[in-house]
């Protein structure tokens, strides 16, 4: 819990505002003080790699939809005006996706979903039901992977391959995702009615096999992140480059 505050803490001020300083800083620290958190950079860029996409597709939207166009000309392709205007808001955008992504991240990946669980439950107060019902689906989501490429393997031995046409690349996307969710959905009534079965949902009180103490150090990890946010923001506004989100 005190890992999901600290990230939530540290994430306000990188959605205030819409400069690229903060962000930028912002990321700065996380990548600093990853190695505390024991995780290697060639594992945070093996798990990021997603954010990559996102990144090339914000930049690819700003060039051709931004609406403010000011700054300095830098490139016309034909209708389309890439500005030092254009550029500064592309940045600012990827590098805060990055910045609010990269906690989210560092939590999950140094998290137990049990140990999670049972602290939403004791420290945050969180219904029991809600609790164990995300840890389920938690659980489950590896088995998606796995079961998409069973679904793939399965359809290239009845003879259902698409080729290299992008059109029958698209539609056999559309209905391998359509029995991923079936089977999905399917899998989740069963879970459903077994967990009831054994009593998850009695509606008595229940006790605890691993007790989650909130410490001194998670306290401190709060305060930390709570100070580390505001000097970020101190700084992008002493520099006069605090741009609110609002107003």
């Amino acid at each position: 819990m005190a890992k999901l505050g600290a990230a939530l803490l540290f994430s306000l001020p990188l959605i205030a505002t819409l400069d690229p300083l903060t962000p930028a800083i912002g990321l700065a620290i996380e990548l600093a003080v990853l190695p505390l958190f024991g995780i290697r950079y060639r594992t945070l860029a093996r798990r990021a790699w997603p954010l990559a996409l996102a990144a090339g597709g914000i930049v690819v939207a700003m060039v051709l939809f931004a609406a403010d166009r000011s700054g300095e000309l830098l490139l016309a392709l034909g209708p389309f005006r890439i500005t030092t205007g254009v550029l500064s808001g592309a940045l600012g955008l990827v590098l805060r996706v990055f910045a609010i992504a990269l906690p989210g991240i560092i939590v999950f990946a140094t998290t137990d979903p049990t140990d999670l669980a049972d602290a939403l439950v004791q420290n945050a107060k969180v219904p029991a039901r809600f609790a164990i019902g995300a840890l389920a689906a938690f659980r489950l989501l590896p088995l998606l992977s796995t079961e998409w490429q069973a679904l793939a393997l399965a359809r290239r031995a009845r003879g259902i391959d698409a080729g290299h046409n992008p059109i029958a690349r698209l539609r056999l996307f559309g209905s391998t995702a359509f029995a991923l969710l079936v089977a999905a959905l399917r899998r989740g009534g069963r879970l459903a009615v077994a967990m009831d079965a054994r009593g998850f949902d009695s509606g008595l009180p229940r006790t605890y096999a691993r007790r989650q103490v909130f410490t001194r150090a998670d306290a401190a990890l709060l305060v930390i992140a709570a100070l580390l946010s505001a000097a970020a923001l101190t700084i992008t506004v002493l520099a006069g480059l605090f741009r609110p989100i609002i107003g």
